[in-house]
């Protein structure tokens, strides 16, 4: 008979692979997108479609048309809130 131990550091490392290969699976998880549509913008700021027109009218906040839809940059949303939290 084959006794085996598993160790602690056996352990971790089945710890460690389970949670990479749990960021495999769930890729959005945890991190950020990168482009967002005009409703994701609104609900983040917490404004309404007006403003956010006047935002992209006025030049504050820079956006990118494909077909019939509006995409901002995530860092530009970013960078919007940094700079007016004077």
């Amino acid at each position: 008979m084959n006794i085996e131990f598993i160790t602690k550091d056996d352990l971790k490392k089945l710890e460690n692979l389970l949670y990479e290969i749990k960021g495999l699976l769930k890729p959005g998880q945890g991190q950020s997108k990168q482009w967002l549509k005009s409703y994701e913008v609104r609900k983040l700021l917490n404004i309404s479609p007006g403003t956010l027109q006047n935002l992209r009218v006025n030049g504050t906040l820079r956006y990118t048309k494909i077909g019939g839809l509006l995409y901002y940059k995530h860092e530009d949303i970013i960078k919007l809130l940094e700079d007016n939290s004077r």
